[in-house]
């Protein structure tokens, strides 16, 4: 495993972390373990693009390590009263929205395959910074109340413009959705090599 992949791995390790401080009201050490997952989510970007270290494991870990570290601290947030309980279902729910989207195209033999959006990539800088300036702010205590409360209505609007983005770029998908050259045929090739086999058994 390379050192991109240790790092994508020690940020996905430091998800429980984060939700045991926050909970336990260590908000200057959650702080700093942000930080930290932050730092290596940079770092490990430089060392694939630097070295060429890019693998399918990295390629599936990246994006599910961030996932899951936003996803945690905004519902831990929330849970602990320092979010509004409406942006966490909002944030929450678009993402299980785009799995699910992704999921049903793909059980309908119509696979999709994601690519980040401009807003979504914007809706993430939202949800970073504000995980920051709380965690910065429960921690350090700076009065960065009006800059919290901007920030949520900023990361509220783009959740949920990205999620109505990416909802509209499905329908367009499943709308517009051929088969590729050749699948119907070899559908029908066999269906039809497998029939002769199944009246043999019958009789």
């Amino acid at each position: 495993m390379n050192s991109p992949n240790t790092l994508t791995l020690a940020r996905i390790v430091s998800v429980p972390l984060l939700v045991w401080l926050i909970i336990d009201n260590e908000m200057l050490v959650a702080f700093g373990v942000f930080v930290l997952a932050g730092l290596s989510d940079a770092a490990d970007g430089f060392l694939a693009k630097r070295y060429g270290w890019h693998t399918e494991l990295g390629a599936y870990l990246d994006p599910i390590a961030d996932k899951a570290l936003l996803v945690t601290i905004f519902v831990t947030l929330g849970l602990a009263g320092h979010l509004p309980v409406w942006l966490v279902i909002a944030v929450v729910s678009r993402d299980i929205l785009i799995v699910g989207a992704v999921l049903l195209a793909w059980m309908m033999s119509r696979p999709i395959t994601v690519k980040p959006l401009l807003i979504s990539k914007v809706n993430t800088c939202a949800q970073i910074a504000l995980a920051g300036v709380v965690l910065a702010e429960l921690g350090l205590g700076l009065g960065l109340d009006r800059l919290i409360w901007l920030l949520i209505w900023v990361t509220g609007t783009f959740t949920i413009l990205s999620a109505a983005a990416y909802f509209w770029a499905w329908l367009q998908h499943m709308n517009s959705y051929e088969p590729e050259p050749g699948a119907n045929r070899r559908r029908r090739r066999e269906s039809t090599v497998r029939a002769p086999r199944t009246r043999a058994r019958a009789s």
